[in-house]
């Protein structure tokens, strides 16, 4: 392509892009407007009060006009006065009679709420009593001025009046907030505000009664028109419901329109049962339901108006915009517009969770590097704090002697010298050994002396605040740890929101179409996730279908052949009634299982022991095997080690990361008490997905792996948790294989045979010789062995876990599907 074609082509789509942009904005223009004139203007209250000031049923009642100003005056009281204009508008377009009762109700209605309100403020729920009262007042009062009597017939009236006016009363207060004021894009209506809008529309048509163009009634055209739009947005259900509710109420206008309520109903079936053919589809609809009720009814009849009234709404549906149509979806519930609102709506919520939970992600990051030691000059703070050290001694000493001149001005290298000799040797506490220093010491210093003890007086008070210092760094490092370590976990969470349900349309065609040609009867299926190792599947079966198991035996073995891993039944929700559906949840089965064994003895056959033990398995797919031996025996070394396996399991199981969990425990071990107690920790972390184990031993024994005929020893060099501030864990990974036997052991078993100088040597020995794959046999094994050497006694405290790692296979054997036999 040429230079000039190029620029051709790009001026073209710049072109198309910026008509696109201008016609955007002018839609975008367009639909201010329309907002503004109808929702802020208050046109809608103007058209719908003139019309309800027209309307009436069986010739004489007007139930419409009172109910509709109380909603207004309750719900949008700024549009009163235009509401009250309408109504009077409307009624006068009928008669002066009509004018009169209208202007009289309300005033009335003024009457009984002023006298409500002043008992009660809550006069929301009173309003439709007050129309009931003002209605029926209005009624007699107008009635006895016309005939100077009130007669049975006149309070009959006024009482079915006043009811209906009661019942519309409610209704209009639901359904006039949703056309005086724009709904939230995320609030759909609920099926009762459908009705009650539904409800409203026809009332608002029964005030066109006497209008025609060209002999076609307007009436007639408006409501078959609000049949197409609902039956288009919702269906075949909302569709009829609409035709009913209308010719209803248009039946009690005009006892000659009783016709209308089947031909509505009707129409409104098969527009929206022909909804999948568009527009077209549900304006056919409606001309076939209208060409056969016209048929039935109106043999002698004008057919032709009433096709030609149905051409007209179906014209005027056609000609609707198109987002007219996608905002009335929006609020209809079940509707795929409905839907996808939703759903935008959300992931909206979704990503502005995840978004905070992120940014408090990076706070506890930035505050995990704000209290964190990294950064601080090290090296410098020994000498620094030893100089500082020497100037408080020499402030005390120094500034009224003599010879300060001589000494910091003449000679302050050799004085600075001597100075830290003093400290060095008082520190060491060699001073009052050296009496060759000391004599040149006191030669060269007149107040030596007093130098020597003051020094050795501070010198604790200096300690001390090396320790407070030392522990205010440890517990700084600390609160940085576990802060960077949740700051991890929130990171990680903040992720997890960010998964949504994937589109597995296709995939869960497949499984339907698959299951169907084998036999089985699938209702639905949900695929949430396909990853390896992490598949989540819900199905709907028929109970009739899994009255044998066939979810285990079956579904689950074909679903496994067909994702290539093996798939298990992991929850089944089945129904109370016997014809009903189970909802089972299929996932992936862990690739490895961990059987365990463990024997534990206290000091002399005691009741407690200093041991403690522990077996959970994580969330993240990891089985965590775990030993602590508290110093000592008893119940505070019980204490001890049992506090350090429950904070680390708490710890893990929010997951947060194994070294950081560990060093957080060393370190309230270490603050936490100013005795000399510490423990050890050995934890065994095997991953079910691949098997691969990782040590982390912190003053622990080593742990041994038997593998057929050979025994590999795995060990790391880490001092008990406890003795030091900042524990350094050191990680050994190991991957282990089907059938590995894992021996973990405390101090007490491995050191425990009398007379045996190479205790490795001697448990290799052993486990080598063991005859038995039963972990519980070989921990009981084990522990027998090394009681039997000491000639029964137990001198220790003595903990032994065994765990056995098998490949985990299910219950019943993968069924190859057909689809796939036949490929």
């Amino acid at each position: 392509m040429s230079i000039i074609e190029r620029g051709t082509t790009h001026s073209k789509t710049s072109i198309l892009s910026s008509n696109r942009g201008a016609l955007f904005r002018f839609s975008s223009k367009i639909r201010k407007i329309f907002e503004q004139v109808f929702f802020r203007w208050g046109f809608v209250v103007a058209v719908v009060g003139f019309l309800l000031g027209r309307a009436y049923i069986l010739t004489n009642i007007l139930p419409f006009a009172l109910p509709f100003f109380a909603a207004v005056y309750v719900m949008k009281r700024d549009k009163m006065a235009l509401a009250f204009l309408a109504l009077m508008g409307g009624a006068f377009t009928i008669s002066i009679d009509n004018a009169i009762f209208t202007f009289t109700s309300i005033f009335i209605f003024f009457v009984y709420h002023i006298f409500f309100v002043r008992f009660t403020k809550k006069t929301v729920g009173l309003v439709p009593f007050q129309v009931f009262l003002s209605v029926v007042t209005s009624h007699l009062v107008l009635a006895y001025l016309g005939q100077k009597s009130i007669i049975m017939y006149d309070v009959f009236m006024s009482t079915i009046e006043a009811g209906l006016s009661f019942v519309l009363t409610m209704i209009f207060l639901q359904s006039v907030p949703l056309l005086t004021e724009r709904k939230s894009k995320q609030q759909s209506l609920e099926t009762e505000e459908i009705v009650c809008l539904i409800i409203l529309l026809a009332s608002v048509l029964t005030g066109t009664t006497d209008w025609f163009v060209y002999h076609l009634s307007i009436q007639h055209i408006f409501t078959r028109y609000l049949v197409l739009l609902f039956a288009y947005v919702s269906g075949a259900a909302i569709g009829s419901t609409v035709g009913v509710v209308t010719g209803l109420i248009l039946s009690l206008a005009n006892v000659a329109s009783l016709y209308q309520l089947s031909l509505l109903a009707f129409s409104g079936l098969l527009g929206g049962l022909l909804k999948e053919g568009k527009r077209l589809g549900v304006g056919l609809g409606l001309l076939i339901g209208t060409s056969l009720i016209a048929l039935y009814v109106d043999k002698q009849g004008d057919i032709t108006k009433t096709l030609f009234e149905s051409v007209v709404a179906i014209s005027i549906f056609l000609v609707t915009p198109k987002f007219l149509l996608e905002r009335l979806a929006k609020f209809v519930p079940g509707t795929v517009e409905n839907a996808n609102d939703q759903h935008q709506y959300l992931r909206r919520i979704r990503d502005v969770t995840s978004g905070k939970i992120a940014q408090f992600a990076n706070v506890f990051e930035a505050l995990s590097n704000s209290f964190s030691v990294y950064g601080y000059v090290e090296n410098e703070d020994q000498e620094t704090e030893a100089d500082m050290f020497l100037s408080g001694i020499t402030e005390k000493t120094c500034k009224t002697c003599f010879k300060k001149e001589q000494c910091w001005v003449t000679n302050p290298e050799r004085t600075y010298d001597y100075m830290r000799q003093v400290l060095k040797e008082t520190e060491e506490d060699t001073l009052q050994r050296n009496s060759r220093f000391l004599k040149d010491w006191g030669k060269y210093c007149v107040r030596s002396a007093k130098v020597n003890e003051l020094m050795q007086q501070e010198l604790s008070h200096f300690y001390a605040k090396q320790k407070i210092k030392k522990q205010m760094k440890e517990n700084r490092r600390l609160v940085a740890e576990q802060l960077l370590g949740v700051s991890k976990v929130m990171e990680d969470f903040a992720k997890e929101i960010q998964r949504e349900k994937e589109n597995h349309q296709a995939q869960e065609d497949q499984i339907l179409d698959a299951f169907t040609k084998f036999g089985i009867e699938i209702g639905q299926v949900d695929i949430y996730c396909l990853d390896h190792g992490n598949v989540d599947i819900e199905m709907v079966i028929p109970n009739v279908s899994n009255q044998r198991g066939e979810c285990e035996k079956l579904i689950a073995p074909m679903l496994s052949d067909v994702l290539g891993e093996t798939i298990l039944v992991k929850h089944e929700d089945k129904s109370l009634y016997p014809h009903g559906n189970t909802t089972v949840s299929f996932g992936s089965a862990k690739t490895f299982a961990v059987e365990t064994g463990i024997a534990t003895a206290a000091l002399g056959g005691g009741l407690v022991s200093g041991d403690s033990y522990s077996t959970m398995e994580l969330s993240v797919g990891k089985y965590a095997l775990a030993i602590s031996d508290g110093m000592g025996n008893g119940e505070r070394a019980n204490m001890e080690s049992r506090e350090t396996l429950k904070l680390l399991q708490k710890i893990l199981q929010s997951g947060i990361h194994e070294k950081i969990a560990i060093k957080a425990i060393n370190s309230i071990l270490s603050l936490r008490t100013t005795d000399e107690i510490f423990t050890t920790l050995d934890l065994a972390m095997i991953d079910l997905r691949d098997a691969k184990a990782k040590f982390l031993k912190v003053g622990s024994t080593p742990s041994f792996v038997k593998r057929g005929d050979r025994v590999i020893k795995v060990e790391a060099s880490n001092l008990p948790m406890g003795i030091i501030e900042d524990v350094d864990v050191d990680v050994v990974s190991e991957q282990l294989k089907s059938g590995d036997i894992l021996i973990m052991m405390s101090d007490g078993i491995f050191e425990g045979p009398k007379h045996v100088e190479n205790h490795e040597a001697w448990m290799k020995r052993k486990i080598k010789e063991l005859q038995t794959n039963d972990p519980q046999e070989i921990a009981d094994i084990l522990i027998e062995e090394v009681i039997r050497s000491r000639d029964g006694f137990i001198e220790d405290d003595m903990t032994v876990i065994v765990a056995k790692i098998e490949k985990s296979m299910p219950k019943w054997a993968t069924i190859p599907i057909m689809s796939k036999q036949a490929q």
